[in-house]
């Protein structure tokens, strides 16, 4: 059963959202040892290593053309289906986010411009294991495909237990991704990041992972750009009367399944409310295969009573699930005032299940809180924006005093010459100049006079 706090004071409420996040000094060490390794020896550290942790012995790191044809043969056609359906409605909501280009006269002769360009390489991380995250492919490449990045890496591990899944195979296929690596873990965060024989180097890396997955992304940040410092899948159920204490249980167990540290938390109004889910949730809990995982996430899950509304609001906002669940009543009056979430489900209809597979939203959201001051993966993820600016000579005299008046103030000399030499002809050449006048733009090709 999970816990259920009754009312709890403010000051309480930090420790209620604190996540199921231990010490993780010990996997910085190993993780540090890992990109050392990579960085050094290249493929020869990715083979040894996947020899080490996945049992298996590696030939080639890259997959050949065959396999990645044989690989659709062995997907279902049912499969295919799903995933023909969960790409299109990904693709339709992505193409709708790709941002504009700003082009705007601020003020007569001063023309300031923002474009967005695509991000040149990206790498995308897919873990392998139990649970092949082919919707992750899709969740990645496709975004990476509209925005126009032009090489698009994809790594995953292959073990002795599973090899890679012909989902994740498909599915990079259907995103025409151009290369797909047999490197997992952190190894696989520093071949990208670094690059190696197999695997190119890439500017920005995307994907979910485990702890050392996590930690290798966070280390190497300093090197390479990364999508978010994800940690363990999180949900939050709001809930009240109106509430279907079977649809709560499901959503709830939805995340815990996702592994042992995710976490599920109900925030409702009324105890019978917290019972009733609880209730629901041990009829369902063993009609599922990953009790394992479903026991010890729930054993750091908790339900959180609030009578009021607005402290369920102000604690949700503080918790900043990475996804929130609204099942009350009137659910878009509590939408409208969330101001810290990953993705927020409204409505009982709304399962986390939709945005994580194929209703078109995006499912690689921040966690651990970081939906405070990130945004999960979008558009704007795959493109950085360049700003541009061309001010005439009549533009440039009209800004001049602000600009020289603010550099001096700054103690910046070279910042007012570099204006005062332009909109100040004798500076220049030490007397008017016909060729000057005529050219309208400085071209410094004469000694440089200062009287």
């Amino acid at each position: 059963m999970i816990t259920t706090v009754i009312n709890p004071a403010r000051n309480e409420w930090a420790a209620l959202c604190r996540r199921n996040t231990p010490d993780d000094a010990d996997i910085e060490e190993a993780v540090g040892r890992i990109i050392d390794d990579v960085a050094s020896r290249g493929d020869e550290a990715l083979r040894d290593m996947a020899l080490r942790y996945d049992g298996v012995k590696l030939a080639d790191i890259a997959l050949r053309a065959d396999e990645i044809a044989a690989a659709a043969d062995r997907v279902s056609d049912e499969v295919k289906q799903a995933i023909a359906v969960a790409a299109d409605n990904i693709r339709r909501f992505h193409i709708a986010q790709q941002p504009r280009a700003v082009d705007l006269e601020v003020m007569p002769g001063v023309r300031c411009l923002q474009r967005p360009v695509a991000i040149e390489r990206v790498g995308l991380y897919i873990p392998g294991g139990q649970a092949p995250l082919f919707s992750t492919v899709l969740m990645l490449g496709i975004p990476a495909s509209i925005a126009g990045c032009r090489h698009k890496v994809l790594c995953t591990p292959r073990t002795s237990v599973s090899d890679i899944a012909p989902e994740i195979i498909y599915a990079a296929n259907v995103c025409g991704i151009d290369r797909i690596c047999c490197a997992g873990g952190a190894q696989a965060i520093a071949a990208m990041a670094f690059g190696t024989d197999s695997v190119p180097a890439v500017d920005k890396i995307f994907g979910p992972g485990n702890r050392y997955v996590t930690k290798a992304k966070q280390l190497l940040s300093r090197r390479v750009a990364i999508d978010m410092p994800a940690g363990p899948s999180e949900v939050m159920v709001m809930a009240d009367h109106t509430s279907v204490a079977e649809f709560v249980a499901a959503d709830m167990l939805s995340q815990a399944e996702h592994g042992p540290d995710s976490q599920a938390i109900l925030v409702c109004d009324s105890e019978s409310t917290a019972r009733r889910a609880a209730e629901a949730i041990e009829r369902l809990r063993p009609r599922l295969s990953r009790s394992g995982s479903i026991d010890r996430s729930l054993s750091h899950s908790r339900a959180i009573v609030l009578p009021d509304r607005s402290d369920m609001v102000d604690f949700a906002n503080t918790y900043a699930a990475e996804h929130l669940i609204i099942s009350m009543e009137r659910p878009w009056e509590i939408a409208d005032a969330i101001t810290s979430a990953g993705s927020v489900f409204v409505g009982n209809y709304s399962p986390e299940s939709a945005g994580d597979y194929a209703s078109g939203t995006n499912h690689t959201l921040p966690t651990t809180g970081w939906a405070r001051s990130m945004s999960g993966v979008n558009m704007d993820s795959f493109y950085r924006k360049i700003t541009y600016q061309q001010l005439t000579p009549e533009g440039l005299a009209s800004l001049a005093p602000s600009i020289t008046a603010m550099a001096r103030a700054e103690r910046l000399d070279a910042h007012a010459l570099a204006v005062e030499i332009r909109t100040h002809k004798q500076l220049l050449y030490g007397h008017e100049n016909e060729a000057y006048n005529s050219m309208k733009n400085v071209c410094l090709c004469k000694p440089l006079i200062i009287q």
